[in-house]
């Protein structure tokens, strides 16, 4: 079952070709603790982004292997992406994007990204 997400002006919207997730990771690098986001990752060829390519912005830093994609009307960054540690392709999704998921259900990992 797929899930769906957007931006908050809904310029950007997006699918994700697997069911919604019930983890989420919590990354405490200064990007991601700064935006509060609530992690799920898939494999490239499961993210579909629907509209909106023309308002996504992206936004690299220290390694600068990560794509940060944001919307340049509302400001929000539903997605990013990047390679895995094995090689794969990887979308980032920011999981309060997604209206149907309420973050308080969610088991959360901490991950120190500040650290790396």
């Amino acid at each position: 079952m797929a899930f769906e997400g957007s931006c908050h002006c809904g310029e950007v919207t997006f699918r994700v070709d697997a069911d919604a997730p019930r983890q989420a990771v919590r990354c405490n690098c200064s990007h991601c603790r700064r935006k509060g986001f609530l992690l799920t990752f898939a494999p490239a060829g499961q993210f579909h982004l629907l509209t909106g390519e023309e308002h996504l912005r992206e936004y690299r830093f220290h390694s600068r292997k990560i794509r940060h994609r944001f919307c340049t009307i509302c400001g929000v960054q539903p997605c990013a992406d990047g390679t895995a540690p094995d090689g794969a392709e990887t979308v980032m999704i920011n999981l309060n994007c997604v209206p149907d998921i309420d973050p308080a259900t969610l088991d959360i990992r901490d991950v120190d990204g500040a650290s790396l």
